[in-house]
């Protein structure tokens, strides 16, 4: 099968809108947690997330485009136009037969969730008639991301969502890993957004008991495998990464920041919200994952948790990694102390980290944890505080999602 490379990043996230600024706050251990702006939350048990700060849609966008995507398209094709930009892509100036051969596959566990709001508001407000925007279907629906990447830049190729809750983004990284391999599209623009801190989410996540309420110290609220963490932090924005057959991106000379060599799915098929508690879906995943890339426990240098900063869900993914890789000193960091939870996008977001702390050897640390939890096994190396400088070849990245969804994949260090 074909070798995949990844060419080109793009982010929208609580701690940057530029890659630089974004892997700069990670590696520094920058929090981006801070009170909801979006909307009055005061009567909520949860007042604060890890919101997008400082994009301005107009920035970007015509007025007509703004009025006809939810804010979690717009966060998509931000993302997407930059990722594109740095993998050297124009697909503006690209004829027809090249474009055939470009596909997007984009993830969101929430899609439109904010218009889906607003239109019912507006609805029951009203007198009863029905007086619904007629971009209201199209601005909602999941899948609609993925279509105005490719309406935007004439992109042909295979064009579809994944939509697996947490993992979902995860997903589309390794559905486009496997289309690029398997010779049905050169290049693939895959990744996740989500828009998803509004009333009915944040209430819906406090009702299941979901979310941190410390909302006096937002910034310290996310502690990952902390003995006293009372919840996830919730986060929005988009991460979209350009995945692309090694030798088009040779022959054309693109930067290469690492290679994708694998990934792994599986089932907790355990419960509808909790994972297994002995981590038996992510054990499946991660496994796959080392099978699908020909690699043992010991290749791999870092891990991108997943843990969310939950009670079960930390410790049953520990379970997990330990039941893979037993003593193997392999370092694992939880990056959602300092980005929140980005939900269907978490996966492409730390995709972006994964890919980066193979180039630059960083592996970055896991903030705001002090006691780690009893029962997470003791012999695993989290890293706590400060990132750390190490030779990261291999790096792979977790995440699981809401119906026992799980999934893994794996970068490796670029070379010939």
């Amino acid at each position: 099968m074909k070798r995949v490379a990844i060419t080109g990043l793009g982010v929208l996230t609580p701690l940057g809108n530029t890659v630089n600024e974004f892997w700069e706050n990670i590696v520094e251990g920058k929090s981006g947690a801070g009170p909801i702006t979006k909307f009055d939350a005061s009567k909520f048990k949860t007042r604060f997330g890890c919101e997008v700060k400082g994009f301005h849609p107009e920035e970007h966008f015509d007025k007509k485009e703004i009025r006809k995507y939810d804010l979690f398209s717009l966060y998509a094709m931000a993302a997407s136009d930059q990722a594109l930009a740095d993998a050297g892509l124009n697909p503006a100036t690209m004829k027809d037969e090249e474009l055939y051969d470009i596909g997007v596959i984009w993830a969101s566990g929430n899609g439109g969730i904010g218009t889906f709001e607003q239109q019912l508001k507006e609805f029951y407000a009203g007198d009863g008639t029905p007086r619904f925007n007629p971009y209201f279907i199209p601005k909602m629906i999941v899948d609609i991301a993925a279509g105005a990447i490719s309406i935007r830049h004439r992109l042909y190729g295979p064009n579809y969502c994944t939509v697996s809750a947490c993992a979902s983004s995860n997903t589309a990284l390794i559905n486009a890993f496997d289309t690029i391999r398997l010779g049905k599209a050169r290049i693939m623009v895959a990744g996740g957004s989500e828009a998803a801190i509004t009333p009915s989410s944040v209430g819906g996540f406090n009702a299941s008991q979901a979310l941190s309420k410390r909302n006096d110290i937002p910034e310290t609220a996310s502690r990952p495998f902390d003995k006293d963490r009372d919840g996830f932090v919730i986060g929005e924005g988009a991460a979209a990464l350009i995945l692309e057959e090694w030798d088009h991106a040779i022959k054309r000379n693109a930067h290469i920041y690492a290679e994708m060599v694998g990934g792994g799915m599986a089932a907790d098929a355990y419960h509808l919200t909790g994972t297994h508690p002995e981590g038996l879906g992510a054990k499946l995943c991660i496994s796959r994952a080392l099978n699908d890339a020909g690699l043992g426990p010991s290749d791999i240098d870092y891990i991108n948790a997943h843990a969310t900063s939950t009670g079960i869900g930390d410790i049953s993914e520990m379970k997990g990694v330990e039941s893979v890789f037993g003593d193997q000193q392999v370092h694992i960091s939880a990056t959602k102390s300092m980005t929140g939870h980005l939900l269907g996008a978490a996966g492409a977001v730390e995709g972006v980290i994964s890919v980066l702390s193979v180039k630059h050897n960083i592996i970055p640390g896991t903030i705001n944890t002090v006691n780690i939890d009893e029962h997470i096994p003791a012999n695993l190396n989290i890293v706590i505080g400060k990132s750390i400088q190490r030779t990261v070849n291999y790096s792979l990245n977790n995440t699981f999602g809401f119906g026992g969804h799980t999934a893994s994949s794996i970068f490796k260090k670029a070379t010939n």
